[in-house]
């Protein structure tokens, strides 16, 4: 029953917490009447429940945070630069990024994390496959393709670490140890 009662209060805190950042200022009428907004499109529409993982990491969210402020400071001085670049030649790329985690919640917050990063945008994310598809723009040739998706399995990662289940860590650490031996072994063959 708390548990039921905790996943529904996700989305209620969620949606007080948009309309007070959609006033942009703290006043009572306003949390009052973002109360009563929240209650009546929790009444109306189906919220579903938020499972959340029960572990949180400060100092793992803290370096998410961080990395994510850096990436997008640095993505919008990149995208300032295209803008203005005379020579610059529109070349973007579709890409599917396979994730590691089966949750909504890291799921959600993987894809909302490299949507707010400029020059990307989240075009699909596809629930039952764990598939994200990103339109990336800049993208000049093929070999940039494998960074890019670096990128966004490093966002997931930072995800995980932070407030991931303890599934997901697991899931995390069994596929970098594949993906490490993959590397290993076509250091050797090469």
């Amino acid at each position: 029953m708390i548990a039921r009662i905790a996943s529904g209060l996700v989305p209620f805190l969620g949606l007080v917490l948009l309309w007070m950042l959609l006033w942009g200022e703290f006043s009572v009428l306003n949390l009052l009447v973002g109360i009563g907004f929240a209650l009546l499109v929790s009444a109306t529409f189906y919220l579903p429940a938020v499972r959340l993982s029960g572990r949180f990491n400060p100092w793992r969210a803290l370096v998410f945070l961080v990395r994510l402020l850096a990436d997008i400071v640095v993505a919008s001085l990149q995208i300032a630069w295209v803008a203005v670049n005379p020579r610059y030649t529109p070349s973007n790329a579709i890409i599917v990024v396979q994730l590691r985690s089966r949750s909504d919640l890291v799921m959600t917050f993987t894809a909302e994390a490299v949507s707010l990063v400029p020059g990307s945008i989240v075009l699909d994310l596809d629930r039952e496959q764990g598939t994200l598809a990103l339109h990336a723009l800049d993208v000049h040739s093929a070999d940039e393709l494998p960074r890019l998706k670096r990128e966004v399995l490093a966002t997931e990662r930072r995800i995980i670490l932070a407030a991931g289940s303890h599934d997901d860590v697991e899931r995390l650490r069994a596929a970098e140890s594949t993906d490490k031996k993959s590397a290993d072994t076509r250091e050797a063959t090469s």
